[in-house]
């Protein structure tokens, strides 16, 4: 039997010099005055408030925002139950009907599901719905992204950013990925070099596990009280026989008691549902796949009727950051940066909520940036009036409120039930304190015998047959954007296949191969296996509806 093992152990370093580059800008420097990377919620909110804030002051002002999908939306997914309250700050002359919005919440049960049975459960009050809206955050985002445009936005799809130009201590630019090369690294015939991009500010809004919010956080020493840690979700749209009126959370079966999860279900139209199941990061063994965890649950008794007779239209995947308030960085802010959404870490798992948080952030951030480019000083003592701003904002009451209730369940189900319950009564002050967490890298794993799963292709479905529904584009022969650490062993290698939902990794005898153009940037492998980088604009998933 194979040794129990850490994954920090086999997880090759950040690659810091790549990340953050002390290099001039190039001599034809695109040169605005706010660099966003990120075209998700919390980018485009950004972007729209600086726009509304200049047009207010009777002033214009250059704002790129660079999003490494070919089109914005193709590569955001969320469940997604979204409270509206960033989108009537934004847009106050718009009605709740014109956001992009499918439905209102108007009914939503509580199961804990057993191999056999649905045990309807009260709503915990953190779950509540009332006044909420069920989306897509693709549709989302692309309705943000049309705004930004009218606004006089410039806006960059198919630029991923690899790097952040530096000088001394402070953040001047970006420089991109470049396009078009061979499989080994050099320049094919569609090559296009990568640009530098020049600004006051640079915001990072590029989604969860930011490999440059990593690296500036490492090179500027700000840490957190708990190191953040991570739930892999995956979705799937799906064309229903049998409509659904209200939403559906879960807690229980398909997880075993050391596994921290639940999944959902929401009606966007009266046949079409969107279902998904999320885990934490920190599951004991090696052999645990929520792809095929998902598709197991599907069978049970209660999903199963809803699904019979229809079709599965799109899949995908994505982590999400659920350390809460004890894992946001002591600052999101430095000489010439700001951090915003889930590269910041704002998202509340005990609501199940992330995309509000995410808008507030952005909002925030342009306020402190448009103050601190009136007066001709983006440092960091500046820009700190959006770390201030963020804390006593919703955002960081409700996450500290909640501080704990994640973290409670590192104690088990059952306990951490208790200690949740306890918390949600009295507030969050009891049980109160700090409760410290490792990341998910440094929780020991147990080798484990792997579940046996054959697909039948109508109901359940391999990893190749639900990566092509989430319409992958990516080019087979590009560089691999994967960086695999010496020495994999079989057994870790069984970590990273059943880890990864795209079916990247594949293990031949004892040694691990990687399909690198199957990867959907859902950043998973970065959490605990090989790092994720950036590849060439337009690579990835070109989700629609997620």
């Amino acid at each position: 039997m194979a040794p129990r093992f850490v994954p920090a152990q086999f997880q090759a370093a950040l690659p810091h010099a790549h990340l953050i580059k002390a290099d001039k800008p190039d001599d034809e420097a695109v040169p605005m005055e706010v660099v966003i990377v990120g075209g998700g919620p919390a980018g485009l909110a950004t972007a729209l408030e600086l726009k509304r804030l200049a047009k207010a002051a009777g002033k214009d002002i250059e704002v790129a925002v660079l999003e490494k999908a070919e089109e914005f939306g193709q590569h955001n997914l969320s469940g997604a139950v979204v409270n509206p309250a960033p989108f009537r700050e934004l847009f106050p002359e718009l009605k709740d009907s014109d956001f992009p919005f499918r439905r209102p919440v108007t009914g939503e049960r509580v199961f804990m599901f057993t191999a056999n049975k649905a045990i309807r459960i009260p709503t915990p009050p953190p779950m509540h719905n009332k006044g909420n809206f069920i989306a897509s955050i693709c549709e989302i985002v692309r309705w943000l992204a049309k705004k930004a445009e009218e606004t006089g936005v410039n806006m960059f799809p198919g630029y991923p950013v690899d790097s952040l130009l530096v000088e001394g201590q402070r953040v001047v630019g970006v420089r991109t990925t470049p396009g078009g090369l061979k499989r080994d690294g050099q320049p094919g015939s569609s090559f296009n070099p990568p640009v530098d991009l020049t600004g006051h500010v640079v915001a990072l809004c590029d989604g969860t596990r930011s490999p440059l919010a990593q690296a500036w956080m490492k090179w500027q020493g700000v840490t957190s009280m708990n190191p953040q840690i991570y739930a892999l979700g995956v979705k799937e749209i799906w064309e229903t026989k049998r409509p659904l009126d209200f939403i559906v959370h879960s807690l229980g079966w398909p997880l075993n008691k050391k596994q921290f999860g639940g999944s959902f279900m929401y009606p966007l139209e009266p046949n079409l549902i969107a279902v998904g199941l999320v885990v934490g990061m920190d599951w004991p063994d090696n052999q645990t796949d929520v792809h095929q965890l998902l598709q197991k649950m599907k069978t049970h008794a209660f999903f199963k009727p809803y699904f019979e007779g229809g079709e599965m239209v799109e899949w995908g995947a994505k982590t999400i950051p659920e350390g809460g308030f004890y894992a946001l960085p002591q600052r999101r802010t430095g000489d010439g940066l700001v951090m915003c959404g889930d590269a910041a870490g704002f998202v509340e798992v005990a609501s199940l909520k992330g995309i509000h948080y995410a808008m507030k952030s952005g909002i925030e951030a342009a306020r402190a940036i448009w103050a601190g480019l009136q007066k001709d000083d983006t440092t960091a003592a500046t820009l700190a009036t959006y770390d201030r701003a963020v804390d006593i904002s919703y955002i960081g009451k409700d996450m500290y409120k909640r501080r704990n209730m994640r973290l409670a369940f590192k104690s088990g189900f059952f306990l951490g039930g208790m200690k949740a319950g306890l918390m949600t009564v009295t507030g969050g002050k009891f049980p109160g304190g700090h409760i410290h967490a490792e990341e998910d890298a440094a929780e020991h794993r147990d080798p484990a015998a792997a579940q046996p799963f054959t697909p039948d292709g109508k109901l359940t479905f391999s990893k190749v047959d639900a990566v092509y529904k989430s319409g992958n584009a990516t080019r087979d022969d590009i560089p691999s954007h994967l960086t695999v650490g010496k020495d994999v062993p079989a057994h870790v290698a069984d970590l990273y296949v059943s880890m990864c939902p795209a079916g990247v990794y594949e293990r031949q005898g004892d040694k691990l191969v990687v399909n690198a153009p199957n990867c959907i940037d859902c950043k998973a492998t970065d959490v605990i296996g090989p790092r994720w980088q950036p590849r060439e604009g337009g690579s990835g998933p070109r989700y629609k509806r997620m």
